[in-house]
Formats: C-alpha cells, sequence, structure tokens
C-alpha cells in the first residue's frame, strides 16, 4: 500500500513523512527519506485515497490539525503548541545535562545505588 509510488506521490505534495493509526507494507520501497510511524505493518493492499485536504485527523487519540507541529520518532508522535516550539532547545538542554549526570554515575566503576541517590539529588538541582 505504502510502496515507492505512494511515498513518491506524498513527497511530491510535500510531506516528508506519514503518522497513521492504520498499515503499512512495502517498508523496503518507500521513496528515499520518507518517514513512517504506523499503528502496523501489514501483508495486504487496503483502500486509500484522499478525502480531504487540510482537515483535522485524528490519529490513535491525537489530534493533528493543519499546520500543528508533530514531533514523531519509533516510540510515537506527539503534537507540540506552538506556542512552546521556541522554548524546546533549551528544554531538551536542560534534559540533556540532567541525564548526563545519571549516566556518568551509572557507567562509573563501583556504581550502586548510593552512588544513584546522589546522582538523582544532584540532577534535581539541574536548572
Amino acid at each position: 500500500m505504502w510502496g515507492e509510488v505512494n511515498t513518491a506521490v506524498h513527497q511530491g505534495l510535500g510531506a516528508i513523512g506519514l503518522v497513521t493509526n492504520g498499515s503499512v507494507r512495502d517498508l523496503d520501497q518507500f521513496a528515499p527519506g520518507f518517514q513512517a510511524l504506523a499503528g502496523s505493518v501489514g501483508p495486504s493492499h487496503a483502500y486509500a485515497g484522499p478525502v480531504g485536504w487540510g482537515d483535522a485527523v485524528d490519529v490513535c487519540g491525537m489530534t493533528v490539525r493543519h499546520g500543528d507541529l508533530v514531533h514523531a520518532d519509533r516510540h510515537g508522535a506527539v503534537v507540540i503548541p506552538l506556542e512552546v516550539a521556541a522554548r524546546l532547545p533549551a528544554a531538551v538542554d536542560l534534559l540533556v545535562r540532567r541525564e548526563k549526570v545519571i549516566l556518568d554515575v551509572a557507567r562509573a566503576p563501583g556504581f550502586d545505588i548510593d552512588a544513584l541517590r546522589r546522582a538523582l539529588q544532584a540532577s534535581d538541582e539541574i536548572h
């Protein structure tokens, strides 16, 4: 259903990827660079065709509207409110700095529960 022809068509219409609660197939035939997050991978064809353009859609309980910022990876997808998008780099930086304290301790020789407790406390104090 989502082989090279379909993904090339979607790319031609400006899509860089697909988020669906439906199924996909022919993963090895996706157009180069086309990303997909689907509810499942299935062996059979299905009827798929446009029924609207720019309409709000529901994907597994997540409403997505035209112009929304969607972050998706292999774990799922989330709509990011545009009013907080500019604050994302700072939030990511804070998360990375907090996790680094824990990862450094966890990878060090002699790691134990007391070291973890100290690392968690130190991580919480990073702002």
